[in-house]
């Protein structure tokens, strides 16, 4: 059999292994002995000095088998070598067989990245001294477009991230358990894990992998199942380890405590840790995006409003309190001042509980008017809707429309909680304890907060740190400064190391200097935050008992108040708190409207009569985007900032909750009777 034929041969194996493949991968072994094996196996005489070389010797070859020799395929778990065919001749067959045997040996490292189609030289021709010319044939194989890479990355670069997204692959194969994972499905199903809904259906892929890879015997077979794998099933499969989820996923299969698995994952994905920063972009993205916004027509879309009672279809209204709307249009200054007393929530601690689709499908079809119990707590809940200004406008989301929402400063914390941040204290603890005075009224009071540990240690300004415990008071403020809140802070930041039993809280009026007025306080965990008020004068050296918290590491934290619950009422866009008020609408966020399910997350919006947004909202968000936008996602994120949100006659804006996110609200329900519902988020 001449060369040729042989490697015609070899192009027609290259052929066959590769179909239905869309990656090639190398093995790491020496080259230069892969070459001195192909030399050397050639059987006796076959392979005989040319000159000063042997036949079989050239440069051409040498490279094609140094650069492209290791390459294999891995096709359902099977690795195939470019060796690997059959010619029944006796001088090429043990060559291929030594190789083949050689390759196999070897463990795959990397996947094949080729810039060039052609791999190796086809022939070329040598003219003798006595006027001959020799054509010489080389090995060569031109490369499917699909092993082409074009890109402008280096071969390494694209090597190191294939390699990454492997590593981290497999290691979730091996570390994340099956358990975990129908563990997590059932939370979802439940709708107690934050956005756990948007992570289903790359866990159901995930666990199709790993039922597979826990069936496979061999180490090399898990190897080889991975590499195959980790080159198709993307980012946030590949690399699920290193996500939000991945982490509650691992937690969860060393055995963590379920309770304190599901807090950790919250406190990663929790909204009061968002930090929504300023984008970074170039000219040139910008450039880009405009004209990509441009030419698919998206120009006209970019123009936002408030979203009113006409733009949407009666179909996507799950109730309408007609009756209520016009009844409260016509109040009058009576009812006005009836309005202003506040309502202590705790009185409804009792009440009937329903969960958000039991509400839906069982009682919002008999309602004929309907209030929700807007409290304090409920004022990182407020949303409003935002429509296009052009309903014909071409829809940017993933759903089938063109609206969108937004929350309360795209998603913002307290503003004690602000105020501690800008003072320099950490509100990102397991437990936080915040006090402010000198908010209202000039108050120069040196108020001090203090804890008294389970040990009996006591955190105040004297004592700021427990290193065993993790607590801390990271802001002391002794001299308040005119118009400007004073603070104080404590926090733990390991609940790990933290002592079971009571932790007592209480402020203290280290020096009095002439302030009237009293003091707030927060107490947060589990990212539920309690308010409280006290409006008395405190006296030189007097202490007022906030709360007592217990912690126990089966239960986690619960809670003693020492201060009634704050009911005071404030303002939050133009409604006052603490105040049953009248809903207009109840719907679902517009991702589920039209019967429309499982893009994203759903919310229950309940849109409030003379609810008005103060502030000047996102008019979108990346994450609404469809996926052909990502490529400018740092200028649609910037557009998203600053393109502003016309104002509209009667806005849909009110109280928006997760189906993923714990959360309750009081209803107050009329139809033939009326009652007093809580409905569980």
């Amino acid at each position: 059999m001449e060369f040729k034929q042989m490697r015609t041969l070899l192009q027609n194996n290259f052929k066959q292994i590769t179909e239905g493949v869309t990656k090639l991968f190398e093995v790491d072994l020496d080259k230069d002995k892969l070459w001195n094996l192909y030399l050397d196996s050639f059987p006796v005489g076959t392979n005989e000095i040319f000159r000063t070389r042997r036949e079989f010797d050239g440069s051409y070859d040498r490279g094609f088998i140094r650069n492209f020799g290791n390459v294999v395929t891995i096709k359902d778990n099977k690795v195939k070598t470019i060796w690997d065919f059959e010619t029944k001749d006796e001088k090429f067959q043990p060559v291929l067989n030594t190789l083949n045997k050689f390759v196999l040996s070897k463990t795959v490292s990397d996947v094949y990245i080729s810039k060039l189609k052609k791999i190796g030289v086809d022939r070329n021709s040598e003219h003798t001294s006595d006027g001959k010319t020799i054509e010489w044939n080389h090995f060569y194989l031109e490369l499917p477009e699909q092993f082409v890479d074009k890109s402008n990355k280096s071969e390494a670069e694209i090597q190191g991230s294939y390699r990454d997204t492997r590593n981290v692959f497999k290691r979730s194969l091996d570390e994340i358990t099956e358990e975990s994972l129908l563990t997590v499905f059932e939370l979802i199903g439940q709708n107690s894990l934050y956005k756990g809904e948007e992570w289903k259906g790359a866990l159901t892929e995930f666990l199709k992998h790993k039922k597979a890879y826990d069936k496979l015997q061999g180490q090399s077979d898990k190897e080889n199942y991975a590499w195959e794998q980790s080159v198709t099933v993307g980012g946030a499969i590949g690399r699920i380890r290193n996500h939000s989820i991945g982490t509650l996923l691992v937690n969860i299969s060393e055995e963590m405590d379920l309770d304190t698995a599901v807090r950790k994952y919250e406190k990663i994905v929790a909204p009061e840790n968002y930090k929504r920063v300023k984008p970074i972009y170039s000219e040139r993205q910008l450039g880009d995006a405009k004209e990509f916004l441009n030419e698919n027509g998206y120009l006209e879309s970019l123009n936002r409003r408030y979203a009113t009672l006409d733009d949407i279809s009666v179909n996507n209204i799950l109730f309408s309190n007609k009756d209520s709307v016009k009844r409260v249009t016509g109040i009058n200054i009576f009812d006005e001042m009836a309005t202003e007393v506040a309502v202590n929530p705790k009185k409804f601690s009792k009440v009937e509980e329903v969960t958000a689709e039991q509400f839906v499908q069982n009682i919002l079809p008999i309602t004929k008017e309907l209030e929700v119990l807007l409290e304090n707590k409920h004022s990182s809940n407020t949303v409003s809707l935002i429509a296009p200004e052009n309903k014909d406008s071409k829809t940017m989301f993933k759903w089938k429309n063109g609206f969108s929402w937004a929350y309360t400063g795209n998603i913002t914390d307290s503003p004690m909680k602000e105020n501690v941040k800008s003072a320099g204290g950490n509100v990102n603890g397991v437990l936080r304890f915040s006090i402010q005075w000198n908010d209202d009224d000039y108050n120069p009071n040196d108020f001090d907060a203090h804890c008294l540990e389970p040990n009996g240690n006591e955190i105040y300004y004297g004592n700021k740190n427990n290193y065993r415990t993790t607590s801390e008071l990271d802001v002391d403020i002794i001299t308040p400064i005119r118009n400007k809140a004073a603070v104080e802070n404590i926090t733990w930041s390991d609940q790990s190391k933290m002592l079971e039993g009571s932790y007592k809280f209480f402020v203290h009026n280290f020096s009095n200097n002439g302030g009237r007025s009293g003091f707030k306080a927060e107490i947060e965990f589990d990212g539920k935050i309690y308010s409280f008020a006290y409006s008395k004068e405190l006296r030189h050296k007097e202490k007022i008992e906030v709360a007592e918290v217990t912690f126990d590491k089966m239960n986690g934290f619960t809670i003693k108040e020492k201060l009634p619950s704050n009911v005071s009422s404030r303002e939050v866009w133009n409604l006052k708190t603490n105040q049953f008020v009248p809903v207009s609408v109840v719907m679902y966020s517009p991702n589920y409207w039209d019967q429309q399910h499982g893009i994203g997350h759903r919310h229950y919006m309940f849109m409030l009569k003379d609810c008005i947004n103060t502030e000047q909202p996102n008019s979108l968000y990346n994450e609404f985007l469809k996926e052909e936008f990502m490529q400018h996602k740092r200028v649609m994120e910037a557009l998203g900032g600053k393109l502003p949100v016309k104002d509209a006659d009667i806005q849909l804006s009110g109280l928006g909750f997760s189906s993923t996110k714990r959360n309750e609200l009081i209803v107050k329900v009329k139809g033939q009777t009326e009652r007093v519902v809580k409905i569980k988020f």
